[in-house]
């Protein structure tokens, strides 16, 4: 079997979609295999090669914010990703030239609505004072 040459085949993609960029598509490949490991260790025994969109959104949030920390977004965001379903983008692009494999249970809607970047990415870094005020509601003026 052929080894697939990853930075070509992302030349291509790009040459086609230039909404995200190299790194994007490097650090979704990231994400997929820092997702197996965290799934093949939940359950032990049972080596899965597949995730699911869920699975692997979740496990991109992880990376994200371990690499990143309170600077996720704005690199993100450098790279053109914004919402959930940029990340559903870059593996269907991924999917059709190749890179990634999907079953039939997959979907590009799998990566839809699947979280809000600012309480995925922003919230976990807030003090616990201004978590709290978010919580309140804002009183009435009459």
């Amino acid at each position: 079997m052929q080894e697939v040459d990853f930075d070509h085949e992302v030349e291509k993609i790009l040459a086609k979609d230039s909404r995200y960029s190299r790194e994007g598509y490097q650090f979704v490949r990231d994400g997929l295999d820092f997702t197996r490991k965290i799934v093949n260790r939940e359950n032990p025994g049972l080596e899965r090669k597949h995730v699911s969109g869920q699975e692997m959104l979740d496990g991109i949030r992880q990376l994200a914010l371990q690499q990143f920390g309170p600077m996720a977004t704005t690199v993100l965001a450098e790279w053109g990703i914004t919402r959930s379903s940029d990340f559903g983008e870059i593996v269907y692009n991924m999917i059709e030239i190749g890179l990634f494999a999907k079953t039939d249970k997959d979907s590009r809607e799998h990566f839809e609505n699947g979280y809000d970047f600012d309480t995925a990415f922003r919230k976990p870094y807030l003090p616990q004072s201004k978590l709290e005020a978010e919580k309140k509601p804002i009183a009435k003026l009459d």
